[in-house]
């Protein structure tokens, strides 16, 4: 018996790279096409699909599952398929394609979070506790029968990058118990309660500016989800854009919303409840630096933010 593997990013890449190590059956990598990257445009195949060549696994790189891809995947007798932020969005007669049906992993307790980016979505609400869950894909937005799931605290200090690493890693222990239940045709699906359903959007730029009539702790969070993509950011007033890659809330300090000052070594940025630490930065044009490191450059008097 023998499983299809679909995924496209750097986490998927892992996933792949650790069933496969322990001991899954995936004989066949499904991912989408080579995409251009960085300012030089240079076309680069998928994480996803360099891990599946290192490993020697034959891999379709397709950005929908057409009657050819179909064909392929009946050619290869798989079972069943695990999919991880493949990118794709399954439909008839794709999803009829396979004998046991599609699995996806998705990073949230579902039904909360459902869609393209619930890890970050988690981070920015201030979620205290999220997950893995595995589920049979049906035609719906992540609305098939959970298979399992596993509840994850979320550290205080983990941003998007490091909790979707994590979580990666408790997907890859749950499909471990899965695979065999699939296998052996034992499986037990549970409907989503339909309570407590919320959908987790893709984070738009504009969504990631930081805006200091907001509270400090919510600008953390806001800070810690976009990290590294789109990326928080804010405007310097005279000076221009900063990223903001970390940051830490001081609830109780309080500065002028926006007032920018160095106090005892830390740049402290007044919001609407509290101050907010900058700790990490980026300023137009350069490399990232220690918010320290970007202040000293500036004038004695800055303000942040195009909402003060």
């Amino acid at each position: 018996m023998t499983i299809l593997f679909a995924g496209t990013p750097e986490t998927a890449a892992e996933s792949l790279i650790s069933l496969v190590r322990q001991g899954a059956p995936i004989s066949l990598v499904l991912t989408r096409l080579d995409a251009t990257v960085g300012r030089k445009r240079v076309s680069t195949p998928s994480p996803v699909a360099q891990a599946a060549l290192a490993l020697g696994l034959p891999v379709i790189k397709t950005n929908s599952i057409s009657t050819q891809v179909i064909e392929a995947i009946h050619e290869a007798k798989i079972s069943f398929g695990l999919v991880i932020a493949y990118g794709v969005i399954l439909r008839e007669p794709a999803l009829s394609a396979l004998p046991k049906g599609w699995f996806n992993v998705h990073f949230s307790l579902l039904p909360k979070w459902r869609g393209a980016a619930p890890v970050q979505r988690s981070l920015i609400a201030g979620d205290a506790v999220t997950g893995v869950t595995v589920f049979k894909i049906d035609a719906g937005l992540d609305t098939g029968d959970i298979v399992a799931s596993l509840p994850a605290q979320i550290e205080p200090s983990e941003n998007a990058k490091d909790l979707l690493r994590r979580l990666g890693g408790l997907g890859v222990s749950l499909l471990l118990e899965v695979i065999p239940q699939i296998q052996s045709g034992l499986l037990k699906l549970s409907p989503q309660s339909k309570d407590e359903v919320s959908i987790a959007s893709k984070i738009s730029r504009t969504e990631a500016e930081l805006n200091f009539q907001h509270s400090a702790i919510t600008l953390e969070n806001l800070v810690r989800g976009s990290n590294p993509e789109p990326g928080a950011w804010t405007k310097v007033q005279g000076v221009g854009d900063l990223k903001v890659f970390e940051a830490r809330s001081h609830p109780s300090f309080a500065l002028e919303r926006g007032q920018c000052s160095l106090v005892s070594g830390m740049v402290m940025v007044g919001c609407g409840q509290g101050s907010l630490e900058l700790l990490e930065v980026q300023p137009a044009g350069k490399t990232r630096m220690s918010a320290s490191a970007w202040h000293r450059g500036l004038p004695t008097k800055v303000v942040l933010g195009s909402d003060v």
